[in-house]
């Protein structure tokens, strides 16, 4: 019962701290109106980086310091970008595809979660940014729903495999321990060392690392021997992928990833990203559906990366609103339009074939490698 409790802790004084907030930050429309007139703050794009996040010159201590909180909605102008977005502290605090300020790692980042913000604003290094507060504690009931917390002590989870969030493919007509999906090995954090060992017991002959390139790999591959021999006998790609499956350079690298599986007939696959969450997340169900997966089944395994990293529990709001987006990415895949059982195969084969630009005989080389 330990893991249970300790979540429900975190969750609870999320929920409160978030209540607390909203208790103090509760106003007149006047008072807010004149909050939002003198609340503001001017700062300039410092560093763009791989996945479009653009990074301000402005430190979240500072940002704080002038009157803005977690939970605020501000405006946000960037040549002739503006955009209204809350204020938050992690990227799952809103919804896929929408954009948020990011208060994390000491500074201000705008971003969109899933997303590039650099390509959606045409915003670059150097380009001035106005901040504004619009409404004060305007996302303080989302921001406390949807607030996610892990712990990084092994003793805090049931198993190895749900601190690392490792575990095969099973969707589908996906073989048995053909595919699997994990946090990064090689990251160096609390859970590579576990990830490590459960790829080397599970055997894995071929992995898709969706997160790192040569130097970041090499930084902590010493640790893993097993996946070190994997890189040297060419049995690893490294992709060092965005997380916006429409951008371009996401679709060149997926399109490096899958051929690579293809070239490597022997399994078992390995597909992970850093948490094995969202990246991982959206390959994975494109395997998933094109072996004839069904929406419930994809979506139940993405979710159990949100069940094992942050103790989300199933019939909550929280699984609720995460669990959209997973639906959603095929929707757009498919011009917007809904997607069902009966048709999400040929979403998925379209995206791949007329997006990615596979061959038809390599998309049924794919199938017959993982069925």
């Amino acid at each position: 019962m330990k893991i249970i409790n300790r979540f429900e802790c975190f969750a609870a004084a999320a929920f409160l701290l978030a209540t607390a907030l909203f208790s103090a930050g509760c106003a007149s429309s006047k008072e807010v109106a004149i909050a939002s007139q003198s609340v503001s703050a001017e700062a300039s794009v410092a560093e763009v980086n791989k996945y479009g996040n653009c990074v301000l010159n402005l430190s979240d201590a500072d940002f704080i310091a002038k009157g803005f909180a977690a939970g605020d909605i501000v405006s946000v102008k960037i040549g002739t970008y503006t955009e209204r977005m809350p204020v938050c502290t992690s990227f799952s605090d809103v919804d896929h595809g929408k954009p948020l300020v990011r208060l994390a790692d000491n500074v201000v980042t705008i971003a969109i979660n899933m997303g590039n913000f650099s390509k959606a604003s045409s915003a670059s290094v150097g380009s001035p940014v106005t901040l504004r507060l619009s409404e004060k504690g305007g996302y303080l009931s989302q921001f406390a729903v949807r607030k996610l917390t892990k712990s990084d002590e092994r003793s805090d989870y049931a198993s190895d495999e749900i601190f690392a969030n490792f575990r095969p493919v099973k969707a589908g007509k996906i073989a048995a321990n053909r595919l699997y999906r994990s946090c990064n090995p090689v990251l160096g954090d609390a859970r590579a060392p576990y990830a490590a060992k459960l790829v080397e017991s599970a055997g894995i002959k071929t992995v898709i690392n969706l997160a790192d390139n040569s130097e970041s790999a090499a930084t902590h591959i010493a640790d893993s021997p097993y996946y070190e021999n994997l890189l040297k006998n060419g049995n690893v790609t490294l992709l060092n992928m965005g997380v916006s499956f429409t951008d371009d350079d996401f679709v060149k690298k997926l399109h490096e990833g899958l051929v690579f599986m293809i070239a490597h007939k022997e399994g078992p696959y390995l597909v992970h990203c850093n948490e094995g969450k969202d990246r991982a997340g959206y390959v994975n169900a494109l395997l998933e559906a094109l072996c004839g997966a069904t929406i419930e089944e994809m979506t139940e395994d993405y979710m159990l990366s949100f069940e094992n990293y942050y103790g989300v529990k199933k019939d909550t709001e929280q699984y609720r609103l995460i669990s959209k987006n997973l639906p959603d990415m095929f929707k757009k895949m498919n011009d917007g339009k809904a997607v069902t059982n009966e048709n999400i195969a040929s979403v998925a084969e379209s995206y791949l074939l007329n997006r990615v630009g596979l061959k038809a005989e390599e998309l049924a080389e794919l199938k017959a490698i993982l069925q």
